[in-house]
């Protein structure tokens, strides 16, 4: 029986998209960054492997410039050639252990981030994917793009950048004031007191400077680019209602704020990067006047007075790092903060929501009322059995894309339930968005992604159903052919097919539409529609229920009109 319903709403609401990331909107802690450490799932083994190989990097060149300066000191005296033999041989051995075990250092930590990544990344991925959907939903597209990237590679870089640059300087200053100490305690006081300052001081000060920096400019960085997605993603729509200009001035003006704001943490950086220099002065200076006054005295021989001058300029090659080491530290906890607002708000991921060939018992609606916030329409109820074909239209703002998200489980509804339920409703839909994303892969694998056991066959006869097959035949390697750069290597109407290929393909027994015939001429685009709505046309299973949201009036009836607005 066709019937059609109109469902007057009550007034326009848009999507609550961008919704603050951050759990309970609390500012980031040290707790956030131990948190987030434990998503990067670090092995102990490889990272005390890590430890030990830059502690013998750092330690060869502590070691070298005591024997140089031993080796230059002796050879002063012109003694024989013999004496320095060994002296020489150990320099040079030193030398080659240090490129060594550098570059056994370095393989060991990316190594260690590379997998600590992936790891994040795969914990992130699947928590969104199984979790709460209305977390990637109501997320602004900038902001998710920007945890998923920039938020996890800086946590990784984090095991690099801190956790072992900070325990080789503390393993190296314990090594070099134990080494000094034996010529002269004084001197090794005032070493331990310089590496304090350019291990602690230095390295607050830099964090007080990426602090303030990062403070204001994180706001203006944000706004900044979800301005420049909003141009990258409708730049036709807002020149030709006049909107682009003044978009564009948006993301200037928020460019604008993030330079100034990083301007204005200069001196405090400039303050922070001094301490270091400083601290080597003053240790340098210190332990030469006391190693001249020891040999005017004769307590040392005149090669400990060179271990004793040379020996602190390789000491701070450890503690050098440390300032650059907090501002990561300082990133790291902000960019776990805000992953940890993500994951959390997914919750424990225990939902499935990967599209089930199992048959459909059909849909049962009671008193549905679909939003976000408030009601867009009032109670819709309607009993849709399997194989049938529903239309949802009206304008821009009416509800359309939220009422198929909502019938498809993907966000709660207001009020109301519907059979088989939400969790039955995800395992058995398959909701095709306007803005899906097209890969920048072969046709086959953005293809596979609907339905992986499929055959070129099965993807060729797809592709002949949705009117890809001429375009698909000028390709050079057919399906094997990489869309460079994704979406941009289509137009828009190819890009709308192709998807609709991957409904075609699917195993999913309701499909849910959003605006398929978009970007179509208005000839193709009624011809889609229709087919989509017309159960004998062949495009779609008889037995598949196909819901539509579209601006646009078909041709043929559908078994239920829902008009929107």
């Amino acid at each position: 029986m066709k019937t059609q319903r109109r469902l007057d709403k009550p007034g326009r609401q848009r999507p609550q998209q961008g919704t603050d990331l951050r759990p309970n909107g609390n500012r980031p802690t040290w707790r956030d960054l131990r948190r987030g450490l434990a998503l990067l799932d670090i092995p102990r083994d490889r990272t005390l492997l890590a430890i030990l190989a830059a502690t013998i990097t750092l330690g060869s060149a502590l070691a070298l410039a005591a024997v140089s300066a031993w080796l230059i000191m002796r050879a002063f005296a012109m003694p024989p050639v013999l004496d320095l033999t060994v002296a020489v041989v150990a320099v040079r051995a030193l030398g080659i252990s240090r490129g060594v075990f550098r570059y056994l250092d370095r393989l060991a930590t990316h190594d260690i981030a590379l997998r600590g990544t992936v790891a994040a990344r795969t914990t992130l991925y699947r928590r969104l994917a199984t979790g709460n959907p209305r977390t990637a939903l109501a997320a602004r597209r900038g902001q998710l793009l920007a945890r998923t990237g920039e938020d996890i590679d800086t946590l990784g870089e984090t095991v690099v950048r801190v956790l072992i640059p900070v325990a080789v300087a503390l393993l190296l200053a314990l090594i070099a004031v134990g080494g000094l100490a034996l010529i002269s305690p004084l001197a090794a006081a005032i070493l331990a007191i310089a590496l304090l300052l350019s291990g602690t001081v230095a390295p607050a000060l830099a964090a007080r400077a990426a602090t303030i920096r990062e403070h204001a400019a994180d706001t203006h960085r944000g706004e900044h680019r979800d301005a420049t997605m909003a141009v990258l993603d409708h730049a036709a729509e807002l020149r030709v209602t006049g909107q682009l200009r003044p978009a564009l001035d948006r993301a200037a003006r928020a460019l604008r704020h993030t330079d100034t704001s990083i301007d204005r943490a200069a001196t405090t950086t400039a303050v922070a990067s001094a301490t270091v220099p400083l601290a080597i002065a003053a240790s340098v200076i210190g332990s030469l006047l006391i190693g001249l006054e020891l040999y005017g005295n004769g307590a040392i021989a005149l090669t400990s007075l060179g271990i004793l001058v040379l020996l602190p300029l390789a000491a701070f090659e450890a503690t050098s790092a440390l300032p650059e080491a907090a501002i990561h530290a300082l990133r790291a906890r902000n960019a776990s903060h805000r992953l940890l607002g993500l994951l959390d708000d997914a919750g424990t991921g225990d939902v499935a929501p990967v599209a089930s060939s199992a048959p459909a018992e059909g849909l049962e609606l009671r008193g549905i009322q679909h939003g976000w916030t408030t009601p867009l329409a009032p109670p819709l109820d309607a009993t849709w059995p399997p194989g049938s074909r529903i239309l949802g239209t009206g304008s821009s703002g009416t509800g359309k894309t939220t009422l198929l998200l909502t019938l498809t489980g993907l966000i709660p509804p207001l009020a109301g339930s519907m059979e088989p339920g939400w969790a039955g409703a995800r395992e058995q839909s398959l909701f095709l968005a306007e803005d899906a994303h097209i890969f920048a892969t072969t046709v086959r694998d953005n293809l596979l992604l609907a339905r992986g056991d499929a055959t070129d066959a099965d993807l060729l006869a797809a592709c002949e159903a949705v009117g890809l097959g001429e375009w698909l035949a000028t390709l050079p390697d057919g399906l094997g052919t990489v869309l460079e750069g994704g979406e941009e290597a289509l137009s828009g109407g190819q890009r709308r097919r192709l998807l609709l290929a991957r409904a075609v393909l699917s195993p999913a027994p309701v499909l849910l539409l959003d605006e398929p015939s978009e970007h179509l001429d208005a000839a193709s685009a009624v011809r889609v529609l229709d087919a989509l709505l017309d159960r004998g046309s062949g495009l779609m299973d008889a037995q598949r229920t196909v819901i539509v949201a579209s601006h646009l009036a078909p041709t043929v009836e559908p078994d239920e009109w829902v008009r929107l607005g």
